[in-house]
């Protein structure tokens, strides 16, 4: 489900070739930069060594972290140096957590050959992580070439999407969970892990279904190899992507629906598998979108977010385990939104997910190293003067405040006439209300009245 933008190239170098000046003006600038990131947190960096600990959030042992992101392919932790700083002091404000994947998204080939490592870029995207406060999440995906069948050696990395999306080959699983604990070993401050990405690989297409078989495999040797390093450490799986229909297709229609359409049954048996043959979990973790597979928002963009909260009940009921959203979407690609409505139907989700009573929802950050950068979270840090909040940074670090795991909903009057009109979440403190039209209001809400703006978001204190 995550947005790939164009870009098949997924390790932690950017695409594209050099000059032999420019890439030694480069590694100078990532070797200053790498230095600046030692001093500020705790533990070494090496190819092959240790990184050891290093500052992380007081969360960092809770199966609740609350509402964070996930680093992408350029992300905070490098370009303009001062950029970087103010990234970095942004983000230290409030420490969400932070996620990494270990292959892919901003970080290189781990083992490009078998026993040989190169944690360079995780190490980087960890260290970066520590210096903020925040609590790390290590999302495990995706494999090394040499375990999906391929050429062994860093040279040989096939970055290309096809490749990156292969699941690990049954005979390597174990090689997977090794690399798995070695980098549970090496950053042992490091508690929460997420056990591959989506099904990659794993759907079969001659049957036309999920190969939760052989995905509940992968993910018990994983929790096992992880359990083994250290009980302590948390485990999530199955990160499957909670897809829908329309309800003018029923070719895979199922019981879980409502106005927003139904989830593919194929989905909800590929849960049931794992969940029943599991071996452990400490958390369940699924992504997914507020629209359907054909990008309709049903029935309308608002109202398609309850869908998370009809989601989360349905897998909370069956698991009865804490709840995580690795990823979700609201706005389709190429929708042409505006931030404003960007911003507003964000919050709307953030509203559906907290009702559904998810614990950690994961916001999947946008890339750009230059320009504007539609719903990222801060100005992009390769431009000068880049590192600034912007709005959908402001909304999910406020939202994380207002409302953190356990939070107890409150209701609030509401005018009749503003009931269709606006989204409101409540608790004893805070109340956030949105306007989910393109034209201005007068709302009345929890005994005030006030003007909203188009798709303003407004928060209320009690």
């Amino acid at each position: 489900m995550e947005r790939h933008r164009g870009i098949t190239v997924r390790s932690g170098r950017p695409p594209g070739a050099a000059s032999r000046a420019r890439t030694a003006a480069l590694r100078a600038a990532v070797l200053l930069a790498a230095l600046a990131l030692l001093l500020a947190a705790s533990g070494c960096t090496s190819r092959d060594g240790g990184a050891g600990p290093g500052r992380t959030g007081a969360s960092n042992t809770a199966t609740a972290l609350g509402w964070g992101f996930t680093h992408t392919q350029y992300s905070a932790d490098s370009g303009d140096d001062a950029s970087v700083a103010r990234a970095r002091e942004l983000l230290s404000a409030q420490g969400l957590p932070q996620d990494q994947a270990i292959m892919g998204w901003g970080a290189g080939n781990p083992e490009p050959s078998p026993g040989s490592y190169d944690f360079s870029d995780l190490d980087r995207r960890v260290n970066f992580i520590r210096s903020t406060g925040a609590t790390p999440v290590i999302t495990l995906c995706c494999a090394p070439d040499w375990m999906k069948g391929g050429r062994a050696g860093a040279s040989g990395t096939d970055w290309s999407v096809r490749s990156l999306e292969t699941a690990p080959l049954p005979a390597h699983y174990q090689d997977f969970a090794d690399l798995a604990a070695k980098i549970a070993r090496r950053y042992p401050d490091v508690r929460h892990f997420v056990v591959w990405n989506e099904f990659k690989g794993f759907f079969d297409d001659a049957d036309q279904r999920w190969d939760y078989e052989g995905y509940t495999r992968l993910y018990n040797t994983v929790y096992d190899a992880l359990k083994k390093v250290n009980r302590g450490n948390l485990v999530g799986g199955p990160y499957l992507g909670m897809e829908s229909y329309g309800p003018q297709d029923q070719s895979f229609a199922s019981a879980l629906k409502g106005p927003w359409g139904s989830v593919d049954q194929r989905v909800l048996d590929a849960f049931r598998y794992w969940n029943k043959h599991k071996k452990g979990a400490d958390f369940v973790v699924v992504d997914g979108a507020s629209f359907t597979r054909t990008s309709q928002l049903l029935p309308d963009a608002f109202a398609a977010t309850e869908k998370f909260t009809a989601v989360s009940e349905w897998l909370r009921e069956q698991s009865g385990l804490p709840l995580w959203w690795a990823e979700y979407y609201v706005e389709p690609d190429k929708a042409g939104w505006s931030e404003q409505r960007r911003v507003a139907t964000q919050a709307a989700g953030l509203m559906a997910l907290a009702r559904g009573g998810t614990v950690t929802a994961l916001y999947w950050s946008p890339e750009q190293r230059s320009g504007s950068c539609p719903g990222c979270l801060w100005t992009p840090t390769q431009q000068r003067d880049g590192g600034r909040e912007l709005p959908m940074y402001a909304l999910i670090a406020r939202f994380a405040r207002a409302f953190p795991p356990g939070t107890r909903f409150t209701t609030v009057d509401v005018a009749a006439d503003d009931e269709p009109d606006v989204r409101v979440l409540a608790s004893v403190k805070d109340v956030l209300v949105v306007n989910t039209l393109d034209r201005a209001i007068d709302a009345q809400v929890d005994g005030r009245a006030f003007p909203m703006a188009a798709y303003e978001v407004r928060w209320l204190t009690r």
